[in-house]
């Protein structure tokens, strides 16, 4: 018994030498803030805001203050929480730019992984807290007016779809890919006059047909039940005009949406779609400043497929407040 114990003390002795001549790794790699906390907080102006963030530092902040309720974080013994500020901050540039999650990681000094967490929570912040009240019905007579100011009266909005590349999804992803092999998810959106966006409709695979999308919103629910829109005609000779919103061919000719003609035209019809398609173009122009904005919609969205949708979200969301503050990036 003596000598058994004698050998198991030498082999605990031992197996403690051995873990004491280990080299010890870090739990957490050093980063650097520095370039957050001197550079962008205290030296940048306006228009470096503007062109890095898409926005002034004034009106950041008060995003930040919005958003503060859903994103406050409490220091714990191990490390000081990310500041809310930072958490826009780092949620913003990944959607403004093409970065990969590593280079924004190293940019703002917190782990990859980190970054991730962070768009997510801060999407989902703005979709609670900012979306419901950014992107609404605006006053409709204000609307109406404007598009009667470029030329086309009674008009409501445009509406259209675009295409957003995403990766290929787990599930069923032969329907998200298109003939040219790409995956893509769907943004269905109706707009006003300057290119805000009234409402919007993500998450539809790229096979299906524009039409089919708009016949399953919410939209065209109250568009059919005559709620969208008030009871405003316009009389144009002996006609009476309600409300409309422009569509393009793809969607379904009804008394409140008008659509170009097809078929065999003569001059007026060809005016008239010339005319029609002109004042439609402020959709296709919304599309376009909010992907020239926010540039991670141009690119493959590296997410699943199920975040896709509260990312285009609030990217939509975020496009509005900048329009309406007159902040657009160039």
């Amino acid at each position: 018994m003596d000598s058994h114990n004698t050998y198991d003390t030498r082999l605990l002795v031992a197996f403690m030498d051995l873990l004491t001549t280990v080299e010890r790794c870090f739990w957490v790699r050093e980063t650097s803030t520095a370039w957050w906390d001197h550079i962008v907080m205290q030296v940048w102006d306006d228009e470096q805001w503007l062109q890095n963030f898409r926005m002034r530092k004034a009106t950041f902040m008060v995003w930040c203050d919005e958003l503060a309720p859903a994103l406050q974080c409490k220091d714990t013994r191990l490390r000081a929480a990310l500041t809310v500020e930072k958490w826009v901050a780092i949620a913003i540039w990944k959607l403004a730019t093409p970065d990969s999650y590593g280079l924004v990681a190293n940019q703002f000094g917190v782990g990859k992984s980190t970054v991730g967490i962070v768009l997510m929570q801060v999407c989902r912040a703005i979709n609670c807290i900012l979306l419901r009240r950014t992107v609404t019905l605006g006053n409709v007579h204000d609307i109406v007016a404007g598009f009667a100011q470029m030329g086309f009266p009674n008009c409501r909005g445009a509406i259209d779809g675009t295409h957003i590349p995403i990766l290929a999804p787990v599930h069923l992803a032969s329907e998200y890919i298109n003939r040219k092999g790409y995956f893509f998810m769907v943004l269905q959106a109706l707009v006003d006059h300057c290119g805000r966006f009234i409402d919007i409709n993500v998450g539809w695979p790229r096979k299906v047909h524009d039409a089919c999308i708009f016949w399953n919103t919410g939209l065209f629910r109250k568009l059919q039940a005559g709620t969208f829109f008030p009871d405003q005609k316009l009389t144009i000779g002996e006609v009476e005009m309600p409300i409309v919103i422009l569509g393009d061919p793809t969607y379904p000719l009804m008394p409140w949406l008008m659509k170009p003609y097809t078929g065999s035209l003569d001059s007026s019809k060809e005016w008239f779609n010339n005319r029609l398609s002109r004042y439609r173009m402020t959709v296709e122009c919304a599309f376009g400043r909010l992907k020239g904005c926010w540039c991670c919609l141009y690119g493959k969205l590296d997410l699943a497929d199920d975040n896709v949708p509260m990312v285009l979200s609030a990217c939509c969301t975020l496009h509005n407040i900048c329009e309406g503050k007159d902040e657009r990036f160039t």
